[in-house]
Parts: C-alpha cells; structure tokens; sequence
C-alpha cells in the first residue's frame, strides 16, 4: 500500500498565523515553494498561504503584504491528512476539496506536503488524469 508519507514531499515549514505577507513570500522564496501550511498558537494547522493568495488577496486590492498577517487571508476548513492514509485517500481529499497541495500530518505534527508534482511522480497516467480532471473542473 503507498501511504501519504511515501509521495510527500518531506520537511515542510509552518508559518505562525501571526506573520506578516511579506515574511512568508521570502520564506517561500528561500524554500523554493508555493504554499506553506499556516499555524496558529499551539503549533494546529489553521490554513495554508499561497503566493496567489498573497498577489491577490493583499497586493492587487492595494493593502501592504508587511501589514497583512497569514492568518487575515487564511479561510475555510485547512484540510490535511494522516502520514499512514493510503494514497486513494490522498486523492479523495484533494479531489473532493479541489486542492493542488495537502499538508501531511504524523503524531500531530506537519511531516511534509503533497503537490501536485508530487503526485506526477507517483501516480499513474490515468490517476493523474482523473486528478486532473476533478480538481480543475468549475463548479
């Protein structure tokens, strides 16, 4: 069975609810990422932060990313799953909320992340298709 842990991406960061935009666009840029999972006081996932989010959510409506805390543009229910979940779980997830990334959770601790490309290099064509299809399909 491929679990979440096996197509992960390990060693992902947390960014505190409390940081400012413009902290977490270097924090990506020196991580070479495009999201990072977003926590609150207690270490709890709260959200994730994207750089679209941070282009779109504060840059484009006029605000300063350096007065524009992660948690401001944090919204919804953060999804994520367990390091043991089987990959057709994975999948469930990201299918069923149209996500491109899933923190990865172990012991209540982030223990990685899944992306897209991640899931290019595990799955099968015709699983990625239907990941494809499902995730970017307008409701």
């Amino acid at each position: 069975m491929t679990t979440a842990a096996d197509i992960m991406h390990p060693g992902a960061q947390w960014i505190p609810a409390t940081e400012t935009l413009d902290r977490a666009a270097q924090l990506m840029a020196r991580l070479n990422v495009g999201a990072l999972p977003v926590s609150d006081a207690s270490e709890r996932l709260c959200g994730i932060i994207t750089d679209r989010d941070i282009v779109v959510g504060c840059v484009a409506k006029g605000h300063d990313p350096a007065q524009v805390t992660c948690g401001d543009l944090c919204q919804g229910t953060p999804r994520w799953i367990a390091a043991d979940a089987d990959v057709s779980a994975v999948l469930d997830e990201m299918e069923g909320h149209q996500i491109k990334r899933l923190p990865v959770i172990d012991d209540r601790r982030l223990v990685g992340m899944i992306s897209e490309a991640d899931l290019a290099q595990h799955l099968s064509e015709e699983q990625l298709a239907g990941f494809v299809e499902k995730v970017y399909a307008r409701r």
